[in-house]
Formats: structure tokens, C-alpha cells, sequence
């Protein structure tokens, strides 16, 4: 017996976070490829698509990543929920996400009819202003079905059962690829729809794996154990809740997003060249953070799970463990960027392009992902010390501290080097390393101080206020 406890010690953690952890990288990794081979394909199809790819994609994630960060949430309530020994709770968690969802898709529908205007200030040349204005209306047009499928995908990654929520995914990235490419060339029976069919690709795909969510959550097994069709009511209090936790974490995302959304765009005023260098080079980066967020995910829902059980150290010992294995990964990358970055730049070579165009931006990309090797592992360790963060319910703090370094470490310093001072390419990619410095810097400041031990987000546990 002595030994048995001994090996859950010294190996669950490790077990643990690679058992629900692996998956969810497995699953933002298909995401991300399904992005990635997006931008390729657009990138073969013209220099202009590329240009207007990312900016647009980007824009239209910081909106959307507002309300999906919220719904998204859902996972440390249902993660805490069952934690706790309180399964029936996870039905009504679960529908005021998915009325949350829907409120979600009236207001970015709406936001759609402010694509051209926005794009006018963003400044890039009108060919691709147009492009963008495209790209943009069609995700915030079917956005609300990716936010109700990553509520309902809580239901499965809450409770740690992350292989299915990882087998969903690759399903809509093996299903998105071919589709894509199709609606973009014109292909087989398809139009050629250049960026507006990538656009419209991406949303068939979120709504195949959301149509597969909701066949797999609303049964009547699921009901008898968790009540997912039974406690459908909207609880004012419990929604209340989901917004008092959920918001802050989902600003807190977006005003990351916000900082590299307005430096895709201050980089675009500098020149087309320099823009498709960094289109790229963020283009690579994208697939080497979104396991991150994995990484970020799982030990938000391993510490949720340990808080609802009231095991502070089960929580210290995952944190640990995920930033041993997060360091490994980093390390493999380091060496990739550093080695490899002419054959990852060259996935991205426009048809359109000059071969002497294209080798200037190479040289320029692989100068960037060196600045990308810089900061990435800084970037690795915020992610898992702000999953610690969410996974507890210390996400007022987070909000503040990102809200406050975005606009004084990144966007300020942009603004005046580049439009003022006229600063280049290379000052821009600087700002953006220093700036995730330093969020690293606050968030393990935050992780050493404690005070997340004391936190819970349902309702009848012991928390502590934290401001």
C-alpha cells in the first residue's frame, strides 16, 4: 500500500497532465493546421490573399475571442463541479454557456455590417482592403457556432475526457482542408472563391464538429448523471457567475489579441513586403503556440478538478509537471526556428511573387523568427501560469495586469516608434518580445504569491475574494 501511494507521488502528475493535456494540444494543433494550410493555400492563390489573410483572421478572432473566452470558461465550472462530487451541477453549467453562445452570435452577426469601415483605418493598400473586409464578415457571420461548440466541448474537457474533444477536432481539420482548398482554386464541382471560400470552408467545419458536440452531450445517459437536458433553465445566479469569472479571463485574451492585432497593422503602414514577412512568420509562430494553449487548457482544468477537491498540492504538483514537459517542447522548437527556417518560410511562396520579392522576404522572415525564438520561452511559461490562474478563478487580476501591459508595453511604444519616430520592422518585432517578457514576468509573480489557493468559482465552496 506504502508503494502504491509512493508511485501515485512521484508519477500521477506527470500522467495526469500528459493524459489530459496531450489531447487538447493534439486538438489546438488541429485547429491550427486547419488555419495554417488556410493561409497557404491563400498564400499560393496571391500575394494580395496572404496580405489580407492574417490582419482580417485576427481582427476577427479579437472579437470573437471575447465571447469565446467566456464560453470557454464553462470548463473550469464543470472542472470544479465534478472536483467537488456535484455532477448534476454540470448540466446547468453547461446551457448558460450555450445561451451565452447564442446572445454571442446575435451581437457578432452585427458586427459584421463594420467590416469596410474598419479596414479603412487599418490603412493597407484598397486591393487588399477589400480582401479583408471578405474574410472578416464571413467568420463574424458563423462565429456564434464556434462559440457553441467550444461550450459544449467544456462538457467533455471539464471532466478530463480530452481524447474525444481531440478526436472532434482532427474530424473538422481532416473534413476543413480538402474543403478548403476546393472553395479557395476552384476546384472539382466548386467555384473559385479565393478567400471568401476559405472563409466559408472554416465555418462548415465549425459547424460539422458542433453538430457532433451536441450528438454526444445531450443523451440519456449524460442526462441521468449530469442532467444536460433537464436542467436547462437559465439560473441568473450561476450565469452571473459565468460572467463574473469568465469575462475577465475572455478580456484578458482579447487584449493579448488586441496587441498583435494592432501590431499586424502598424507593421502593414511600414510595406506589403514587410507584412507577408510577418503574415508568415506569425503564420509559423500560430502553430507553435496553439499546444500551448493546450498546455494551458489542461492545467486549467487539473486545477479546477484539485481546487473542487480541495487538494491544494495536487494543483502545485500539476503546475510543476506541465512546466517541465512545456519546457521539452519549447526546446524542440528553439532548434527548429533556428535551423529550419528557410524550408518553413518556403510553404508560404505566393504564385504571384518574383523569386527575387520572395528572397527578400525570407531573409526578412528569418530574422523574425529569431525575435520569435527570443521570447517563446517566456511565452510558454505565462501560458501554463495563467492556465494555474483560470483554472483557480483569479482572473480579475489577470485582466488588469494584461489590460495595463498591453497598452503601456506594446501599443504605446508602437504607435510612438512607428508613426512618430518612424522606427522599422526589427523595433516593432522588439516591442513584441519585451511585451511578452513581461507578461510573463507579472503572471509568475502572480503564480509565487499564492492567493489563487484560496479561489472557487461554483457556488458553496470555500473562496476568498481576490482583487
Amino acid at each position: 500500500m506504502h508503494h502504491r501511494n509512493s508511485d501515485v507521488k512521484e508519477n500521477n502528475p506527470y500522467r495526469q497532465v500528459l493524459r489530459v493535456s496531450v489531447p487538447l494540444v493534439i486538438s489546438m494543433s488541429s485547429t491550427m493546421i486547419m488555419e495554417f494550410t488556410d493561409r497557404v493555400f491563400l498564400a499560393n492563390y496571391s500575394l494580395d490573399a496572404i496580405a489580407a489573410a492574417l490582419p482580417a483572421g485576427i481582427a476577427a478572432f479579437l472579437f470573437i475571442s471575447l465571447f469565446l473566452g467566456t464560453a470557454q470558461y464553462v470548463n473550469v465550472f464543470v472542472a470544479q463541479y465534478v472536483g467537488s462530487g456535484r455532477s448534476p451541477r454540470v448540466g446547468a453549467a453547461l446551457w448558460q454557456g450555450i445561451y451565452f453562445s447564442l446572445l454571442s452570435a446575435v451581437v457578432l452577426a452585427g458586427l459584421s455590417f463594420f467590416a469596410e469601415p474598419l479596414f479603412a483605418v487599418g490603412g493597407h493598400p484598397f486591393e487588399v482592403q477589400v480582401l479583408e473586409a471578405v474574410y472578416f464578415k464571413v467568420l463574424c457571420l458563423g462565429s456564434g457556432i464556434l462559440i457553441m461548440g467550444t461550450a459544449l466541448s467544456c462538457f467533455f474537457s471539464g471532466r478530463g475526457q480530452t481524447r474525444l474533444v481531440m478526436i472532434i477536432a482532427m474530424i473538422g481539420t481532416l473534413f476543413n482542408i480538402p474543403l478548403d482548398y476546393a472553395l479557395i482554386n476552384g476546384v472539382w464541382i466548386f467555384p473559385e472563391w479565393g478567400i471568401l471560400g476559405a472563409g466559408i470552408a472554416t465555418v462548415i467545419s465549425w459547424s460539422l464538429v458542433t453538430l457532433i458536440y451536441a450528438l454526444l452531450v445531450f443523451t440519456k445517459d449524460n442526462d441521468r448523471a449530469f442532467r444536460v437536458l433537464t436542467h436547462r433553465a437559465l439560473e441568473s445566479n450561476l450565469f452571473g457567475r459565468l460572467m463574473r469569472y469568465g469575462i475577465p479571463s475572455a478580456i484578458q485574451f482579447s487584449m493579448d489579441i488586441f496587441a498583435f492585432t494592432f501590431f499586424i497593422f502598424m507593421v502593414g503602414r511600414i510595406g506589403k513586403l514587410e507584412l507577408a514577412a510577418t503574415n508568415m512568420v506569425f503564420s509559423i509562430n500560430s502553430l507553435a503556440f496553439m499546444p500551448l494553449m493546450g498546455f494551458s487548457l489542461g492545467i486549467s482544468t487539473l486545477v479546477g478538478q484539485a481546487l473542487g477537491r480541495n487538494r491544494i498540492y495536487e494543483a502545485i504538483a500539476a503546475a510543476r509537471a506541465t512546466i517541465h514537459i512545456v519546457l521539452v517542447y519549447i526546446a524542440l522548437l528553439f532548434i527548429l526556428f533556428l535551423v529550419f527556417p528557410r524550408p518553413l518560410l518556403e510553404l508560404f511562396r505566393p504564385q504571384d511573387t518574383s523569386s527575387q520579392n520572395f528572397v527578400a522576404i525570407s531573409e526578412t522572415g528569418t530574422l523574425l523568427l529569431r525575435f520569435v525564438s527570443a521570447y517563446i520561452f517566456f511565452d510558454a511559461l505565462y501560458m501554463v501560469c495563467i492556465g494555474v490562474l483560470k483554472g483557480a478563478g483569479d482572473t480579475r487580476f489577470i485582466m488588469w495586469s494584461i489590460g495595463i501591459l498591453s497598452l503601456v508595453v506594446m501599443i504605446l511604444p508602437l504607435y510612438i516608434g512607428l508613426q512618430i519616430f518612424g522606427a522599422g520592422l526589427y523595433y516593432a518585432w522588439g516591442c513584441v518580445t519585451g511585451f511578452v517578457f513581461f507578461l510573463f514576468i507579472t503572471s509568475f509573480w502572480r503564480y509565487r504569491q499564492g492567493r489563487w489557493k484560496d479561489v472557487r468559482v461554483i457556488e458553496g465552496a470555500p473562496a476568498t475574494s481576490v482583487h
